[in-house]
């Protein structure tokens, strides 16, 4: 029994489930359409290039969590999920996820989107393990905040660490698969890393350390 663990955005799913939420309140008009959408827009592209300020984006991807009411985000949530992510779910992802539960091997989904919205896309997986950023609640509400260590760089490596300790897990014969550059900490890590789907790039950094690169996509 080893780990199998999987950058979720772009890598089990066709794009980035955060941006796509972030595409989704504006359309929704759950947040100033102009400001959060030219945001978005600007924090996904650092995100592509490697150069993502991870608290100031928390504090962005958390905002609208404190602005509305819990059943509002509930329901529109679940019209996200259904409008926006079961359509980029990819059926290679989803033989991928079913081969490693075959072997009796623990799935864990490894993500720096906030729980809120990958809890539920977990769950569409089939994966019950979720590592992802938690956004602080006060009296069950949410403040707007970040609660804990974000699971982004190697903030996956510290979350994931701090898991598998309380489990009184192992790495070893361990499995990471991921399409960013952002995940090399994790990468480095495991035993077998698995690049998936990159952009040039991060293909040539994968080629140069002799990791295997597959592809997801139909």
């Amino acid at each position: 029994m080893a780990l199998a663990l999987f950058d979720l955005d772009e890598t089990l799913i066709s794009e980035d489930s955060d941006h796509a939420w972030g595409e989704y309140i504006v359309d929704n008009s759950l947040v100033d359409a102009a400001s959060h959408r030219q945001e978005n827009r600007r924090f996904y592209e650092d995100y592509k290039r490697g150069q993502l300020d991870i608290d100031a984006y928390m504090r962005f991807s958390c905002r609208v969590l404190a602005t509305c009411q819990n059943d509002i985000l509930d329901y529109h949530r679940q019209r996200f999920i259904e409008e926006k992510i079961i359509p980029i779910v990819l059926p290679k992802a989803l033989e991928l996820i079913d081969s490693h539960k075959r072997k009796g091997d623990i799935l864990v989904v490894v993500t720096a989107t906030i729980e809120f919205i990958t809890r539920p896309i977990a769950d569409l997986l089939g994966i019950e393990n979720l590592i992802a950023p938690i956004p602080e609640q006060i009296d069950g509400c949410y403040t707007g905040e970040l609660s804990g260590i974000p699971s982004f760089g190697v903030g996956k490596v510290t979350r994931l660490r701090e898991w598998i300790e309380s489990r009184d897990l192992s790495l070893k014969d361990s499995h990471f698969y991921s399409d960013s550059r952002n995940d090399m900490p994790l990468l480095n890590l495991v035993d077998n890393p698995v690049v998936v789907d990159p952009d040039p790039e991060f293909a040539k950094i994968a080629q140069n350390r002799k990791w295997p690169i597959i592809s997801l996509r139909n």
